[in-house]
């Protein structure tokens, strides 16, 4: 069914909002494995002192703790070892400053104490001084080149400073003193993955994982940044290999989801989150999804079910109430769906789209005056709402009543002047009335308000191309659409209609071939393009296939039929 004025329900509200802040953690828990020196405490008394400081602290009595350190301080103050301690204390106790004092005495009293100097860079990045904690860390190696987690420490506050030379030399030097070190290669692809080099971050991770094969969070991080690289097979394979350690991985599955969803492979992902249903992981979130991915199948039977159930614990699911109306819609139960749709109250965020589908409802149900008055109510209710106004002039336009809705939106252009949306419609109504200057006017305030704006690349460079005028500008328009949504079946259509305008027939049969591969189900237009492109390098056999194909899909074409008729009379076909 075609609705004119609003979209239904977009298949990427199933996606996740944006990967990379979907990535478990920053980064794997790091856990010292350096070996305390031996006790470095002269006298008995202060040993003593220091012991019973050691049971306050198991004790969890952090100020009794201290309290005696303190004592065995006085008793030895040249302890390096008791003065670390009592950073170490003052460190659990929040208390920063302090810490680094303590630690600070310790290093002067011992500069070769490479525990002491992990601490105060531990100190000093919890202080967030990462630039300070630096040359502490670079001590620290120093004294004690064999210990892996002083290069991660170091390495980590390098990319928290920008600084990725050094945190990539770090971690390079890393896996020279220790070949096997997973960790080293994974930072190695963080580290790459914050510079934005995502070939040598997938590299990176390969290795972590061939050195770790459990090692989780690299395969992660592998499979996000490959997603985002658009290589969705290999990204799947990783995920994949993630599930079999762990099916029940909620984050990994919702990617998985996703990326089955972007290929258009509805059942694997189907699958997947009916595995999650029967474990009861993701709850009501689950159960949405699937609703959704069930309509998108056109199973509406089987999404009603999951919509109605979530409301049955939820009644005030007001997105899920959105779904459940439009899925009837879908199967052109209009009074079900006016009903489910009514149950949206004013104060959800999809009151504006549910009064829109009210009013195209109603529409089709012979009522359009009463479309009319649902909008003008909802105006006067929320007249600030520009969602509103595109609704009842987009109601307009499905009636062919083109000046009454650009009346309603020149009426309210004063209050929304540099809304694209309000621009933009009102380009395509003056194009619908016949006033090309002010359509193509329009869609240039679009493009100067949103530069990237595709449909309004689209539209502008389309209208040229049929008035036959600024070609060369036109065809800048659609490249850059073709650029930014390169499988877009329709702009790719316009890409291949400029090069025939411009006589470049070569070309225009590559774009028009891989419009008509792009465009699911087939479109007239698209395909009578191709074909008109045949006729005109004189190949009549594809031109007049063409032109047949595209008829089966639109039967009343007269313009289609003629132009049968004229190949069959030049080339004696019958």
């Amino acid at each position: 069914m075609k609705k004119a004025f609003y979209l239904l329900i977009p298949l990427f509200l199933l996606v996740l909002p944006g990967c990379a802040a979907s990535r478990v953690q920053e980064h794997p828990p790091l856990q010292s494995r350096a070996v305390q020196p031996a006790l470095d405490i002269a006298g008995s008394r202060a040993k003593y002192i220091f012991s019973m400081s050691r049971l306050h602290l198991l004790e969890g009595d952090l100020d009794g703790a201290l309290s005696l350190l303190q004592a065995a301080a006085e008793a030895d103050p040249q302890s390096a070892y008791i003065h670390k301690a009592e950073a170490q204390i003052y460190l659990q106790m929040n208390r920063y400053q302090d810490a680094l004092q303590a630690c600070e005495k310790a290093i002067n009293l011992d500069p070769s104490f490479a525990e002491a100097q992990i601490l105060a860079g531990n100190i000093l990045v919890a202080l967030q001084r990462d630039k300070d904690a630096i040359p502490y860390y670079k001590k620290a190696i120093e004294l004690d080149p064999t210990k892996e987690d002083i290069y991660l420490h170091l390495a980590i506050a390098y990319v928290k400073t920008f600084e990725y030379e050094g945190a990539v030399n770090t971690l390079k030097a890393l896996i020279k003193v220790s070949p096997d070190s997973a960790l080293g290669y994974y930072y190695l692809g963080k580290t790459y993955d914050q510079m934005k080099l995502s070939n040598e971050a997938i590299n990176y991770y390969k290795k972590a994982v061939e050195l770790k094969p459990d090692f989780d969070q690299a395969l992660i991080d592998l499979g996000i940044t490959q997603e985002m690289q658009g290589l969705t097979k290999e990204a799947i394979g990783t995920y994949k290999e993630l599930l079999k350690a762990n099916p029940a991985n909620h984050t990994v599955v919702q990617h998985l989801v996703q990326l089955y969803i972007q290929q258009k492979d509805l059942e694997p992902a189907l699958a997947l989150l009916q595995d999650l249903a029967r474990n009861n992981i993701g709850g009501q979130e689950t159960h949405r999804k699937l609703g959704l991915i069930l309509l998108e199948m056109e199973r509406y039977e089987d999404a009603i079910t999951e919509f109605r159930d979530i409301l049955r614990q939820d009644p005030e699911a007001y997105q899920v109430r959105y779904y459940l109306a439009s899925t009837y819609e879908e199967m052109e139960d209009f009074e079900t769906a006016i009903e489910e749709f009514r149950k949206i109250p004013s104060s959800s965020s999809y009151y504006y789209d549910a009064v829109g589908h009210l009013a195209y409802l109603y529409k089709e149900l012979g009522q359009e005056a009463r479309g009319i008055d649902i909008l003008k109510e909802s105006i006067a209710a929320q007249p600030g709402k520009i969602e509103l106004y595109l609704n009842l002039a987009g109601l307009y336009e499905s009636m062919d009543r083109f000046v009454e809705g650009l009346q309603v939106l020149s009426e309210v252009e004063e209050k929304f002047p540099n809304d694209p949306r309000l621009n933009f419609r009102m380009g395509v109504l003056y194009d619908k009335i016949g006033n090309k200057d002010a359509s193509i006017a329009r869609m240039k305030k679009v493009l100067q308000l949103t530069p990237n704006d595709v449909q309004a690349l689209n539209y502008l460079g389309y209208t040229y191309a049929e008035l036959g005028v600024n070609l060369d500008e036109a065809l800048q328009y659609l490249k850059k659409a073709a650029a930014l949504r390169p499988d877009d079946g329709f702009i790719i259509d316009s890409l291949g209609w400029i090069y025939f305008k411009m006589k470049h027939y070569d070309q225009a049969v590559y774009q028009l071939e891989r419009a008509v591969d792009l465009v699911d189900g087939g479109d007239a237009t698209v395909i009578s393009h191709l074909a008109e492109v045949y006729y005109a390098k004189k190949e009549y056999r594809k031109a007049l296939a063409g032109f047949r194909r595209a008829l089966k899909l639109e039967p009343d074409n007269r313009g289609i039929a003629e132009k049968i008729k004229k190949i069959m009379v030049e080339t004696g076909e019958k």
